[in-house]
């Protein structure tokens, strides 16, 4: 109920109730048309505010969107451990090489996140390989030092160039470029 209508209600309360015309003797013969519109009987004036105002506004188009954001956080101390554990126990790999791959990247594939340098962010997917994503040069991949934001899509991926992601911190960055990260024996 809007402002002005609430106002006006004490006033319609005061206002005297519909009373029905007196029957008069001779009335002339009428039409069917009319009669039915004296049958119904017609409010006064105030009492029509005050009926129009809890009415509810008719409304002409409703339009439902759905929209899945995903969080990816980064790894955790456990879950660091739980990868390592599962290597074989010698030396471990410290460089890797990058690799071409796809535009795309799976978003249930990825098991975490962690900052690389520059504009890089490492993706720590569910089995076992590092993908490293380049993003804008007027990013800063520290400002996604606690995870990333991400609206899924219909076929469940992270593109290049398509997907935006929102940092906690507020940044948005697109990624330009997906590499994979392969150990080097050496």
């Amino acid at each position: 109920m809007n402002s002005f209508a609430a106002l006006l209600a004490p006033l319609a309360l005061l206002l005297p109730a519909p009373v029905d015309p007196p029957a008069t003797a001779e009335k002339p013969p009428e039409d069917s048309a009319q009669k039915a519109d004296d049958a119904v009987p017609q409010s006064p004036p105030g009492w029509r505010l005050v009926a129009d105002a809890f009415r509810i506004p008719n409304q002409s188009q409703v339009r439902i969107q759905r929209q899945v954001t995903v969080r990816i956080a980064p790894r955790s101390q456990p879950m660091r451990n739980n990868l390592l554990a599962t290597l074989p126990q010698s030396e471990l790999e410290k460089r890797y090489e990058s690799k071409k791959m796809g535009k795309c990247v799976s978003l249930a594939g990825i098991a975490g996140v962690q900052v690389d340098r520059d504009n890089r962010l490492l993706l720590f997917m569910r089995d076992r390989r590092i993908v490293r994503a380049n993003l804008n040069k007027k990013c800063n991949a520290r400002d996604f030092y606690s995870g990333f934001y991400v609206e899924q899509k219909k076929d469940g991926d992270i593109c290049v160039e398509r997907d935006e992601l929102k940092s906690r911190a507020g940044a948005t960055c697109e990624i330009t470029k997906l590499r994979r990260l392969v150990p080097i024996r050496g």
